[in-house]
């Protein structure tokens, strides 16, 4: 019987009808699962996950023990855990240690639970488990023959790792594939951030002001979704390249204290600490909205605007209030966490289908090479695993691409 630490198991028929639909809509998983299921390439392998716990991920974990893992899973954030889909993967037989709304105890045992059993692989999503396991658990460092990565929070742990010489075991770099960045980045955080601000507020973007903190892939996304909805943008940034990028995408750059006074609905995408804080929140307009689409909850200074307000009430689910001494209110969507995740399902299932895909080809990977691969360093993505993604996907949508002819190979890499 599957070792867990969920809220209710009662719940598994719902989310097993959630894990149904996305199996519907991934494609290249599906294709992956069938091949999985005849060459067993993680026969014998303990995988540790640690990702956000929705159907998407379920699928994923699905795929990888039909490959002969042995699949150890939790969430990635306290509250982007469905715990209907937990329950369902607890019926299948895996081994989930996720709830909802975690308090941060009940978070750091999850981590621990799927740690503590010796992992092979893990595969992260934000660097909680790679950092905790070189902390906590330095004995069962020997046994880990490599990670996979899904976001660009974790990979900057992980370069700090690398750097400071902390990193001992090979990690691949998920989030910098082009099939994953280009795609799940831009237009998965795109559409997911705004199915998130919708749901949730119930408001129109049309006519307003919205403010983008960070120009990234994610940035990109979420500003070129404002502006389809009729929105005004304007992007804060700290890098001047990118500032360009979003002038010439037709985008107002400025500084967050000019945009504070100015912005209907802030949404921080920058993957750094303290982005809007005391000084933004006593400029902004009365009703002004925040949220929070980075992977962390410190992008938005949730305490400092806590310590701030005279008083603060739950203006609607995932709706918090805090009225400022000068009598505004600012609303601050799902606690300043992942707003996609947080206070939605996440990204479309056929972009998550592309993002895992990479996460199963990579992982796969790892344990065919896992006498080559050595010591703590970072690994891109195979090209060849990109393009096979790639591939799989264009056939998938039955559209077809030309090819180079040997004359036009020559021409262009030489014999």
């Amino acid at each position: 019987m599957a070792d867990s630490e969920i809220r209710d198991s009662r719940l598994w028929e719902n989310g097993e009808l959630k894990i149904n639909w996305v199996r519907h809509h991934t494609p290249l998983l599906e294709g992956l699962d069938k091949e999985f299921k005849e060459s067993k390439p993680f026969k014998g392998l303990k995988v540790a996950l640690s990702v956000h716990l929705e159907a998407k991920t379920a699928r994923l974990c699905e795929v990888l023990a039909d490959g002969g893992a042995e699949m150890f899973i939790t969430g990635s954030n306290p509250l982007s855990t469905q715990d209907d889909v937990a329950a369902a993967l607890v019926h299948e037989g895996l081994n989930v240690f996720a709830v909802h709304d975690a308090t941060p105890e009940e978070y750091e045992r999850g981590i621990r639970r799927v740690l503590e059993i010796g992992p092979d692989i893990i595969i992260d999503d934000g660097g909680d488990l790679v950092s905790m396991i070189h902390e906590s658990y330095p004995c069962l460092i020997e046994g880990v023959i490599g990670g996979c990565e899904e976001t660009t929070t974790g990979i900057m742990r992980l370069k700090t790792m690398e750097r400071e010489g902390r990193l001992k075991f090979p990690m691949m770099l998920v989030n910098d594939a082009a099939c994953k960045h280009l795609f799940d980045n831009r237009y998965g955080t795109g559409q997911s951030v705004w199915d998130g601000i919708d749901r949730t507020t119930n408001l129109i973007v049309a006519g307003k002001d919205v403010v983008v903190a960070g120009y990234g892939w994610c940035g990109k996304g979420v500003a070129m979704r404002a502006k389809g909805l009729g929105a005004r943008v304007i992007v804060t940034e700290v890098d001047p390249i990118k500032a360009m990028e979003a002038v010439m995408d037709g985008f107002r750059v400025m500084t967050m204290r000019d945009a504070a006074p100015v912005g209907d609905i802030f949404i921080t995408v920058t993957g750094c600490e303290d982005v809007v804080t005391k000084e933004h929140f006593l400029a902004m307009k009365d009703g002004a909205i925040c949220c929070n689409a980075g992977h962390f909850d410190s992008e938005v200074s949730v305490s400092q605007l806590k310590n701030m307000a005279v008083r603060r009430r739950q203006a609607r689910k995932n709706i918090q209030e805090y009225e400022l001494p000068n009598g505004r209110k600012i609303y601050v969507l799902a606690e300043g966490r992942l707003v996609n995740l947080a206070a939605g399902d996440g990204h479309p299932a056929e972009i998550m289908d592309m993002s895992f895909a990479i996460q199963a080809l990579s992982a796969k990977y790892l344990a065919d090479n896992r006498d080559t691969l050595k010591g703590g360093a970072l690994h891109n993505v195979p090209e060849e695993i990109d393009r096979e993604v790639a591939r799989r996907k264009l056939a998938d949508w039955g559209v077809t691409i030309d090819t180079l002819t040997e004359k036009q190979r020559i021409y262009l890499f030489g014999e």
